[in-house]
């Protein structure tokens, strides 16, 4: 076990530098100039300066510039060769105040005047977290009752309505079950409320249109799985002992049906942590999502690495905790 994760710690640097140089790629592509906004652009002269204050003139610049701030290479040789003591001496006999030391440095938002991005990622990344939490907890709550009734009596009208409930719930894309359940809670009904962050009955309709797709693939794995394991040898024995049937069902079938929910929850936790674009957009949650559409909009470059970088390393870490619990959950399994 100490082993997997240590080789998948050690993974991670080349799986993020491989991201990243994609994640350029793609987004060096994008059509449009990174240094205006939908207020101005700035004059010529000041606009050539600012491409060659960022390395904007060249990809390559660029690309090398940033991977020197951002893994802390910069950082660590301005310590040792005594350049950082020596700009925050020259700053404090101008009476100036030195800008905090960043070891991990991902670079200014070109969009947010004056705002890092790690600034706008610890401002925003919690919101999301939250979001993505209670999505999570709803999906599990919802999913894996539905998938077990489903399994237990395949064939029957229950499982043909989880059936037709889970298809419905991958197939209905997020902004269209948000504006449905705004149009039904807040505009007809009058509860919950749409916009902002930091209340119950503004984080519930939010989370539940975020967890009905992840609920859906839930009830769906969890059928299968359950399907499996009711028709398994180890199920009629406990049976024949006399075990009773919800015994049977929750503490034999369950255990082993559960493990291609645990495999998918891995990147879903992922997925739902960093925020769902579409789900932040739609009820103005002010997460990482939001942001990041701001940025693929503007040309953000700084903002567009930083949030996909947050997002391939949760994405690789919670994969690794899917890993550990199987493990845990049936000892059986080799890593």
């Amino acid at each position: 076990m100490t082993r997997l994760i240590l080789t998948r710690l050690a993974q991670l640097p080349l799986v993020l530098l491989a991201v990243y140089t994609l994640t350029l790629a793609l987004a060096w592509a994008i059509p449009g100039n990174p240094l205006e906004n939908s207020e101005r652009r700035p004059p010529p002269e000041v606009e050539a300066a600012m491409k060659s204050q960022y390395n904007l003139d060249s990809f390559w610049s660029f690309y090398w510039s940033y991977l020197d701030s951002a893994t802390g290479v910069r950082a660590a040789r301005d310590h040792f060769s005594g350049r950082a003591e020596s700009e925050r001496r020259r700053l404090e006999s101008l009476h100036l105040a030195p800008p905090p030391r960043r070891v991990f440095d991902l670079g200014p938002s070109l969009q947010y005047r004056d705002q890092r991005v790690s600034e706008i990622i610890a401002g925003s990344l919690p919101v999301s977290a939250q979001l993505g939490v209670v999505a999570i907890i709803l999906a599990i709550l919802i999913g894996t009752p539905a998938g077990v009734l489903g399994g237990v009596r395949p064939g029957t009208w229950i499982d043909s309505l989880s059936l037709a409930i889970a298809l419905i719930g991958i197939s209905l894309p997020s902004f269209v079950t948000g504006t449905l359940l705004v149009l039904v809670f807040p505009v007809w009904l009058g509860v919950g409320k749409v916009g902002g962050w930091g209340s119950l009955s503004q984080m519930i309709l939010p989370a539940l249109t975020l967890s009905l797709p992840f609920a859906a693939y839930i009830a769906r794995l969890t059928r299968m799985g359950m399907v499996e394991a009711m028709s398994s040898d180890y199920i009629r024995t406990a049976r024949a002992k006399g075990l009773p049937e919800s015994s049977v069902v929750m503490r034999h079938a369950l255990k082993n049906a559960a493990l291609p929910v645990v495999s998918y929850l891995g990147p879903a936790c992922a997925m739902a942590m960093t925020g769902s674009f579409v789900v932040e957009r739609v009820f103005n949650v002010p997460g990482l999502g939001q942001h990041f559409v701001n940025a693929v909009l503007n040309k953000d470059l700084f903002l567009i690495i930083g949030v996909v970088l947050v997002f391939s390393t949760m994405l690789v870490l919670f994969n690794l905790v899917v890993d550990v619990l199987y493990r845990w959950i049936d000892p059986r399994i080799r890593t």
